[in-house]
């Protein structure tokens, strides 16, 4: 009997000890956060030392020649959202009550629901900053793999050489200070305050949103995955049309801060506030299918409307105090 039992159990060891062996070979490596974002201090907003001016164009406390702006007019009438190119917004653009700047010095950003779009496969408006990696040199390609945008690490060598820059960090801080509060309730208080685009998908979208019966709100991003669906991970409660008061949730006007980073293939995203401890989370793109040859990516910035339904007054407004594109 013993040596039955010695038989059976051998075998099953056996097995069981090379699965331990073949699970621990696919382990995935755990994630290293970057120094950039483990030198962030706890609970200190980014560019909080700035002395920003009232009274004059964002250009003159914000540098703006790394941006373009979306705007949700036509005022050209071509059926399409107005832009504002680097020169003419870094020499003094403002147009109120959609792009100015408030009494505190603040980059005031305002969009109503319903607007003009950037092209017919867009659903909703934006007043949002686009990077342009060019700085006015228009002899550059706005799209495309040129100095203009920026790759993955992960992508052909001669792709990387072509374009403006591998890899970077887009820092923010800012204060939602109105969103929409009227139609779908799916869509009803949902802003975009910053994003990564890729050729067509977007690696990250960051959102707040605080629907109308609660006092606070929430962030979360969504990373879609080249040609495919998103992966929504939460920062500070969820994306939940019938969630309640998020626990330690974040209060129109008041002030957060956030730093998006791709390095090495690895998106990070930290959230800061004022007096508490920061939130980041890591996400590895190596399999998001960012590395082939026609990727290129550009940061984005300001308030991207995720409601077009409800009363075509109704809007969200966002105000920046820090803004800055690294690479």
């Amino acid at each position: 009997m013993k040596s039955t039992i010695i038989k059976i159990i051998g075998p099953c060891l056996l097995l069981a000890l090379l699965m331990l062996a073949l699970n621990k070979g696919n382990a995935q490596p755990a994630i290293t956060l970057p120094a950039s974002h483990q030198s962030l201090a706890e609970g200190v907003l980014l560019g909080s030392d700035r002395d920003l001016k009232a009274g004059v164009p964002p250009s003159h406390n914000f540098d703006l020649l790394d941006w373009s702006l979306t705007l949700p007019t036509d005022l050209n009438k071509d059926n399409k959202a107005d832009m504002i190119y680097e020169k003419p917004l870094s020499e003094g653009f403002e147009l109120s009550p959609l792009f100015y700047t408030a009494e505190d010095g603040g980059m005031v950003f305002a969009c109503p629901n319903e607007g003009a779009k950037t092209s017919k496969n867009t659903k909703y408006a934006r007043t949002e900053l686009r990077e342009m990696l060019r700085r006015g040199n228009r002899s550059m390609k706005t799209q495309g793999i040129t100095g203009n945008n920026w790759v993955f690490s992960g992508a052909h060598g001669s792709v990387k050489r072509q374009a403006g820059a591998v890899e970077g960090s887009l820092e923010a801080t800012l204060a939602v200070n109105r969103v929409s509060t009227t139609g779908d309730i799916k869509k009803v208080g949902r802003v975009i305050i910053g994003q990564i685009h890729a050729t067509d998908d977007e690696p990250i979208r960051l959102y707040y949103r605080k629907l109308p019966d609660n006092e606070k709100g929430s962030v979360y991003f969504a990373h879609e995955v080249n040609g495919g669906d998103d992966i929504w991970i939460n920062l500070i409660g969820s994306r939940s049309h019938t969630l309640a008061d998020p626990f330690d949730g974040i209060a129109l006007d008041e002030k957060f801060s956030y730093k998006i980073s791709v390095e090495s293939n690895v998106l990070h995203v930290t959230l800061i506030r004022q007096n508490k401890p920061n939130i980041t989370r890591s996400l590895d793109m190596s399999e998001s299918g960012y590395f082939k040859n026609n990727q290129y990516m550009y940061f984005k910035a300001g308030v991207y409307n995720q409601n077009n339904s409800g009363e075509p007054r109704d809007y969200v407004q966002a105000t920046f105090y820090y803004l800055n594109n690294i690479h």
